[in-house]
């Protein structure tokens, strides 16, 4: 085994209207992989390009869902052109499908795959129905998606996505040689609902160094991220409402993102001084809002499998104000590098919000922040344990294959 890895990352990106940390995981991971000397490419579909389909195309995707032979023979293709050492599966909806993982397996190559979500046992991949957690779906035949309509509050819509969990799952469980879990809450869950343990292993991201991080006490408290009821947007509006009622922080609220909430947070900012909506930021810009925070705020009432911008506050020096459960409560330690409160309860996050802009604790946690992050989250350690994950991927493989030339060599004789 040589040093030097050749890669091949697959992934689906999300649109672009709609950010993804997800997309930003691939590019960072693409880009740690080169800079390090490894062969790092990319084997990708992109979401944005469905709006151009013709009227007929457009009509199959959905269809393809589950299975789509087209994705299937151009990464077989593609396979045998780079021959890669390792296929490293990121998200596979809705253009690539699980096919792609019969062209993995036809070509002997190891496969790791990271769940950056629940949709392995979830169709929609969030464990979140009606305003409350929902794990109808994760031991048994996804009835329960189709019926509730929660994909995009539609029972039509929800059908081919629960067809390919029902259809596919055990394939993903027997073609993947190694899963990384992104938080040791989601290795917990996916195990309790029946993937094979010995195939998931958590792996952290990790986050590039922004280069720029916090000078002072900072101006704002920082919302950043979608716009959705499971982000805790709506909770974080009536948290700040009994703030405001007994005479606010003197610190405003910053929130930035974008999602079918945003004409409700545009509406509920409008004529405030203590609030600001500033919509979508790029990267530049979110670095430069995270340095200048007091705090970022992540009050998620689902369960998240990690927590991106936690961590990129954690990289500028800044604590984090969370809800205290799944990969949240793992990620910040509560009154050493940020504060965690009960979740979906509104007095509670007050509280925390009250708490954490005092200066000398925000200072503390801070600089606690920033020392949890060098040791678990920059990139060498992401490099380390992405490399870690690969090996261990491409030895099961060998393994796999000396037992079958044993086997063979013993029925011979």
């Amino acid at each position: 085994m040589t040093d030097t890895m050749r890669v091949l990352v697959v992934h689906n990106r999300y649109r672009s209207a709609q950010p993804s940390g997800e997309d930003n995981v691939v590019d960072q991971e693409l880009a740690l992989l080169r800079d390090a000397g490894h062969q790092a490419d990319l084997f990708e579909r992109r979401s944005d390009d469905i709006a151009s389909m013709s009227l007929p195309r457009k009509a199959l995707v959905p269809v393809r869902v589950p299975w789509n032979p087209a994705a299937r023979d151009d990464l077989a293709a593609r396979l045998r052109a780079d021959r890669p050492d390792v296929v490293h599966v990121h998200n596979t909806f809705p253009l690539l499908s699980p096919a792609i993982l019969d062209a993995c397996t036809a070509a002997g190559v190891p496969v790791v795959a990271t769940l950056h979500n629940y949709t392995q046992v979830c169709p929609t991949g969030t464990l979140y129905r009606d305003g409350a957690v929902c794990t109808a779906c994760t031991k048994g035949a996804p009835v329960p998606a189709v019926r509730h309509g929660c994909y995009r509050d539609s029972r039509l819509a929800t059908v081919p996505i629960a067809v390919n969990l029902l259809a596919n799952r055990r394939r993903w469980w027997s073609a993947v040689d190694r899963f990384f879990c992104i938080s040791a809450a989601q290795r917990r869950i996916l195990v309790e609902s029946g993937m094979p343990a010995e195939r998931l292993t958590v792996k952290h991201n990790f986050v590039p160094d922004p280069g720029v991080y916090r000078d002072g006490p900072g101006e704002h408290l920082l919302f950043l991220g979608r716009l959705t009821e499971e982000k805790g947007v709506r909770l974080l509006m009536s948290a700040w409402d009994r703030l405001a009622a007994a005479g606010g922080l003197g610190v405003p609220l910053a929130i930035a993102g974008a999602g079918p909430l945003a004409d409700e947070v545009t509406e509920w900012a409008r004529d405030r001084d203590d609030v600001t909506y500033l919509g979508l930021r790029d990267k530049a810009g979110c670095r430069e809002l995270i340095a200048r925070s007091v705090a970022a705020v992540m009050p998620s009432t689902w369960l998240e499998t990690f927590g991106l911008v936690v961590v990129e506050a954690m990289a500028a020096g800044v604590p984090s104000v969370v809800a205290g459960h799944g990969s949240l409560a793992e990620l910040v330690e509560d009154g050493v590098t940020g504060l965690t409160h009960r979740p979906d309860d509104a007095a509670a996050l007050a509280e925390s919000l009250r708490l954490v802009v005092e200066p000398e604790r925000n200072r503390v946690l801070g600089a606690a922040a920033r020392t949890a992050y060098e040791r678990g989250f920059a990139p060498p350690v992401g490099l380390a344990n992405l490399l870690a994950g690969y090996r261990a991927a491409m030895s099961e493989v060998d393994s796999r294959r000396g037992e079958v030339v044993r086997r063979g060599t013993q029925t011979v004789r």
